[in-house]
C-alpha cells in the first residue's frame, strides 16, 4: 500500500507499511542482528530442550530414595545425592520444568494486566485514567518483598498457581506504567484519528492500531517480568514459602539449607539450582537487551554513526 505525495517537482509514491508487519520485522531483526540476544536466546533454549526431554535426560526418577545420602559426584550420580538418596542431577534435570512454567506463567499474568491496566488508561483518558493510574501507583509504591512474604504464608503450601499468582500481584504495576507512558505518545497519532474517525470501536483501535506499534515494549516487559518471577519464586521457596514436595530450583535449594548441605560437604546440591537460576535470569535479561535497542530508536543511530566515525577514520 502506498500514498501519492505530490510536490512541485513530481509525484513521490511514500510507502506505507502495516503497524503489525512493521513491529514484527522490528523484532526480528532486532534479534537477529544482537549477539547478547541470540546467546540469551540459546540459553533459553538449551533449558526449554532440558525440560521437554527431561526424562530421557535424567537417569534416574527424582523422588526414589534408593542410593545412600550425600553421596559425592561420581559418573552413576553427576551431581552426588541429597540428605535422603535422591539423585541431584536427576532433580536438577525435572526441576527445570516447574522453574520454567513459573517464569512464563507469572511473566505472562503480570504482562496482560501490565496492557489491560497501561493501555486502557492511557488511551481511555478522564476518570478511567485516574482510577487506573492510582491503582497502579498505590502497587508501585507498596514494599514488594515483605508483601510477597506475607501473601505467601498465609497462603502457605497452597500449590504452584497460588505461588505464581503472588508473583503476578506483586509484579505487574512497573510494566502497566512504562505501557501507560508510551501509550500516552500514540493516543494523539494520525492514525488513530482516522481510525476513530472511520467510526472504529475502542477495543478494536487498542488491539489492532495501539498494540502493533508497542510490541518491542510489550516482549521487554514480558521477559523483565519473567526474570522477577525466577528471581522471586526462588526466593519465597528458599525461605520455605513454596510447596516444599514439588520440584524447582527454589525447592533445591531450601532442601539443601534444611539438610546442612554446605556443612556437610555437598556444595554441588547448593551450587548446581544456583547456577541455574543465575543462567536463566541471565538469558532473560540478554534477550532484553535487543528489545531495548527496538523500543529506543535513539540507540540505533547511534551505533551506526560510530561505526561510520570508525570506518572513516581508517579511510
Amino acid at each position: 500500500m502506498a500514498i501519492r505525495v505530490v510536490t512541485d517537482q513530481a509525484a513521490v509514491q511514500v510507502p506505507i507499511v502495516t503497524g503489525r508487519r512493521g513491529a514484527l520485522g522490528a523484532v526480528t531483526r532486532g534479534l537477529t542482528r544482537n549477539r547478547k540476544a541470540l546467546a540469551g536466546l540459546g540459553i533459553f533454549g538449551f533449558f526449554v530442550l532440558l525440560a521437554i526431554f527431561a526424562p530421557l535426560i535424567a537417569p534416574y526418577d527424582p523422588h526414589a530414595l534408593q542410593f545412600d545420602q550425600m553421596l559425592q559426584p561420581s559418573p552413576a550420580h553427576l551431581l552426588g545425592t541429597t540428605g535422603t538418596g535422591q539423585d541431584i542431577f536427576s532433580q536438577l534435570v525435572f526441576s527445570t520444568r516447574e522453574s520454567l512454567f513459573i517464569a512464563l506463567g507469572a511473566g505472562l499474568g503480570a504482562t496482560v494486566i501490565s496492557v489491560i491496566v497501561g493501555v486502557s488508561a492511557a488511551y481511555m483518558g478522564g476518570l478511567w485514567d485516574h482510577v487506573l493510574n492510582l491503582f497502579t501507583d498505590v502497587f508501585l509504591v507498596l514494599p514488594t518483598l515483605p508483601l510477597m512474604i506475607i501473601v505467601g504464608t498465609y497462603l502457605n503450601n497452597r500449590g504452584l498457581v497460588v505461588l505464581i499468582g503472588v508473583i503476578v500481584v506483586t509484579g505487574w504495576s512497573y510494566g502497566a506504567r512504562q505501557l501507560r507512558s508510551q501509550a500516552l505518545s500514540l493516543r494523539n497519532r494520525e492514525f488513530l484519528e482516522a481510525s476513530r474517525v472511520r467510526g472504529e470501536r475502542s477495543a478494536y483501535i487498542i488491539l489492532f492500531e495501539v498494540l502493533p506499534n508497542m510490541t518491542s515494549l510489550i516482549v521487554a516487559i514480558f521477559f523483565g517480568a519473567a526474570l522477577y518471577a525466577v528471581l522471586a519464586a526462588a526466593g519465597l521457596q528458599f525461605i520455605g514459602l513454596g510447596d516444599p514436595n514439588s520440584l524447582s530450583w527454589g525447592t533445591m535449594l531450601y532442601w539443601a539449607q534444611a539438610n546442612g548441605a554446605l556443612l556437610a560437604g555437598s556444595p554441588v546440591w547448593v551450587l548446581a539450582p544456583g547456577i541455574c537460576i543465575a543462567a536463566l535470569g541471565a538469558a532473560f535479561a540478554l534477550i532484553n537487551y535487543a528489545f531495548d535497542e527496538i523500543g529506543n530508536p535513539a540507540l540505533r543511530p547511534v551505533r551506526r554513526a560510530r561505526a561510520g566515525r570508525i570506518s572513516m577514520s581508517h579511510k
